[in-house]
């Protein structure tokens, strides 16, 4: 080796020279890694931080909207009876109390129940909480006395049932308090049970983990968590219920995060309002203000000690300490509170103990929850997309006041698996299905609606969707347009019953039958009506014109696009049940037509009013003769196809009303009225073949049944000024004198009436001459 090459050798000497250049390297990586490590750490702290606060400060829950059902009114004359009004509290979750302690109580006294309701926010107006006496007696309510001013009050509305929610993806449901409005006994519970430094640390308290540890280790067993409550907030609101080491740093972290950013309040309120408390059915029940009347059926301002303790009980474990499954172990635990709240002076010895001695008084698991009634809410919910999005009905906590009579509609249901059960036990029936809508006559205000035959939420409403032909349901309209002519027509106008042929394109042609296949000859146009003829129809309706009969229906509300063909006027076009019920509410509104309408109006989860649905009408065909034909819809009722109801009803309740059948009885229908509600019926087979029945042997069944249970009220038209009722002579259709023999009442169109009189003696040619009118009054 050159002497040049030793001393380049020599600067690589491996003994000293080369420790150092290792430990500046080590010291370069360390130093290298943590500052890695601390970017690292900041960058995931300021991740968490910016999720915490974005959760935190904006939307923070998503509240779906509760749906309830039309309010009962209380007054005296109502028919409510006992039984019924104790059904009532039961379905709005009242409990027995002879001492009224809180809102949502009863009890029964003589002859009478004793009540104190709860305030509730209405449409129009908060209505506070009363103590109530309602007396009764044989036929409904005797008297409603307002015990706290002493007096006889007219009418007073209970809370309203609530018959449903809408719910976001995530199936959690809560009722938003604020921390003012909860009860100092809550808190304190909270703080003795879950985290007595709660005002002490900073989000993770090692005192609170120590003295967890040590009770846990005295009593062999979990009796007491280390989790502070921004802890538990942080993993009911952020985290998944994952166990690892990973989930508890981060859960610990965010805690911090959690202090630091908000005040102790703010997180005492958002764990009151998110903290999971036991589980109704498909759906979460988070917040102590939606356990209070889950578990209690009451606001949870007025629970007592007893029943507040039962709720924070339910924290450590809700499946556990549930108080419906396991209620010795729900009132151990409770017990264990509230010796807890003693032991740290928020209650005596003496208080903790009384406390200690009530039961735990739950209601009854009802699921409250639970859409009771699936058809009428799914009509609500399209209803509602017309002025609102998707989540807003999900997510923004809309209250929702509906026009659904619970009372009707558990009449309806309760009828139709009766009927439909009874039905298919004649020859050739079976596998029925039906869809039934109520309206209050007046106002086209929904009261009930039946889907189908059971209730149950599957998807297809055949109320709304079931798109069938109509029958005979049509012929009212091919009338009223006529009746609107009444220079031509008029309810004694005699119109030819025979064969019709009407020939059509490609050799399509048409000749149609009337249901006993006979022709009748030459009648008079009620009587053509009223025994449902098709040729006397068609002939009219042909007459008339296709396309004026088909603008009548528009006018009466349908707006479903239909072909103008002569099979139109037997009811050969399709329409859903809701459609044929806007079509006869027109009848029923003596021409004038409201919209059929399931809710009354909607506030905002504070209370602010966002929507009212208000009621309207406008005049859709002429009232006039609209009255001429509910006049013969009545003889339809009495001497027609649809005489059988008054098997239920007296001879004089002038019920309104018109059967439907199709081709080959697949489907059956009826559509008539009361004073008071219009019902329309559907059966049939979903499969389309045939169901067995005419209209009046399968839906008028089920109508009657319906009818004589909800209807108090008998049809009492009333004619409009230029309608002139004039008494006619049966034999020839001239006037007549009252006392005239056989002479008959019919009401016309002023200017449309009969000039000429009848001497009430027929000779023998016009005695031959009037067959027609004579056959009418003989039947």
């Amino acid at each position: 080796m050159t002497e040049r090459a030793k001393k380049r050798g020599s600067r690589y000497n491996p003994k000293k020279p080369r420790g150092r250049r290792a430990s500046h390297w080590f010291g370069t990586l360390l130093l290298i890694g943590l500052v890695g490590f601390a970017f690292v750490l900041t960058s995931y702290l300021g991740y968490l931080d910016y999720n915490v606060r974005k959760q935190f400060e904006g939307k923070r829950w998503a509240i779906p909207a509760r749906v309830y059902a039309n309010p009962v009114e209380l007054y005296a004359g109502y028919n409510l009876t006992e039984a019924k009004f104790e059904e009532l509290l039961g379905q709005l979750h009242y409990r027995t109390d002879p001492l009224l302690s809180a809102d949502g109580t009863f009890f029964k006294k003589d002859q009478g129940i004793i009540v104190k309701t709860r305030d509730f926010t209405f449409l129009d107006q908060k209505q506070p909480s009363t103590t109530l006496r309602v007396d009764f007696n044989q036929s409904g309510i005797s008297a409603v006395t307002d015990l706290t001013q002493k007096k006889d009050i007219a009418i007073i509305r209970m809370d309203p049932v609530l018959i449903g929610s809408f719910y976001p993806t995530i199936k959690e449901d809560r009722v938003l308090i604020k921390l003012e409005e909860a009860p100092d006994m809550l808190i304190k519970g909270l703080l003795a049970s879950e985290d007595r430094d709660f005002y002490q640390h900073f989000g993770i308290s090692l005192r609170g983990i120590a003295r967890a540890m040590w009770n846990n280790m005295r009593a062999g067993g979990m009796v007491q968590g280390g989790s502070t409550i921004t802890q538990q907030l942080v993993k009911n609101f952020y985290l998944t219920s994952e166990r690892s080491l990973s989930r508890k740093v981060k859960e610990a972290l965010m805690a911090l995060i959690l202090e630091y950013r908000y005040s102790k309040n703010e997180i005492l309120e958002a764990y009151l309002n998110e903290i999971y408390l036991g589980q109704d059915g498909a759906s979460a029940v988070h917040g102590f203000g939606l356990a209070s009347e889950f578990y209690f059926g009451g606001s949870l301002k007025n629970l007592p000690m007893e029943q507040l303790a039962t709720l924070v009980a339910l924290v450590r474990g809700p499946s556990e300490y549930d108080p419906r499954r396991f209620p010795e172990r729900s009132l151990q635990r409770r017990n264990l509170v509230l010796d807890e709240m003693a032991a740290e002076g928020y209650l005596s010895t003496e208080q903790a103990e009384e406390a200690k001695a009530k039961p735990l008084n739950v209601i009854a698991n009802t699921h409250r929850s639970a859409n009771r009634y699936p058809g009428f809410l799914d009509l609500v919910k399209r209803q509602l997309r017309r002025d609102y999005r998707e989540e807003d009905l999900t997510s923004e906590g809309l209250v929702i006041f509906t026009t659904l009579d619970t009372r009707i509609q558990d009449t309806l249901e309760q009828t139709v698996a009766s009927k439909l059960s009874q039905l298919e036990k004649l020859p050739k029936t079976k596998n029925l299905e039906t869809a039934v809508v109520v309206t209050h006559r007046d106002s086209g205000e929904i009261a009930a609606l039946a889907s189908g035959r059971k209730n149950s939420a599957s998807g297809f409403n055949r109320a709304l969707d079931a798109v069938r032909p109509i029958g005979s349901l049509i012929k009212p309209v091919v009338y009223l347009s006529a009746l609107e002519y009444p220079n031509r027509y008029t309810i004694t106008s005699p119109v030819s019953d025979s064969a019709v042929f009407v020939k059509g394109p490609n050799g399509n042609d048409w000749s149609p039958k009337n249901y006993d296949n006979r022709e009748h000859g030459t009648v008079p146009l009620h009587t053509a009506l009223a025994k449902s003829y098709n040729l006397a129809t068609v002939r009219i309706g042909m007459d008339v014109g296709i396309a004026r009969t088909a603008k009548t229906l528009r006018n009466m509300g349908v707006t479903r696009k239909v072909e103008l063909y002569p099979s139109f006027l037997l009811g050969a076009m399709q329409l859903t049940p809701m459609e044929v019920t806007q079509m006869y509410q027109t009848l029923a509104g003596d021409g004038f037509s409201p919209p059929l309408k399931a809710i009354r109006g909607v506030l905002s989860s504070s209370g602010e009013r966002l929507q009212s649905y208000p009621f309207t009408v406008r005049q859709a065909v002429d009232p006039s003769a609209t009255y001429i034909v509910n006049t013969i819809l009545q003889e339809v009722m009495q001497s027609g196809t649809g005489q059988s109801a008054y098997s239920a009803f007296p001879p004089g309740y002038g019920l309104v009303g018109k059967t439907g059948t199709t081709n080959d009885a697949k489907d059956s229908w009826f559509a008539g009225y009361s004073g008071d509600y219009l019902s329309v019926v559907w059966v049939g087979r979903d499969d389309n073949k045939p169901a067995g029945l005419t209209g009046a042997t399968g839906a008028l069944q089920v109508w009657t049944a319906l009818m004589r249970q909800i209807s108090t009220q008998p049809v009492d038209l009333i004619p409009p000024d230029n309608i002139k009722m004039v008494w006619v002579d049966p034999y020839n259709g001239l006037l007549a004198g009252e006392t005239c023999p056989g002479a008959r009442n019919y009401p016309y169109i002023s200017g449309s009436e009969p000039t000429a009189y009848s001497s009430c003696s027929p000779t023998p040619g016009t005695q031959q001459d009037s067959n027609w009118f004579n056959d009418l009054f003989t039947q």
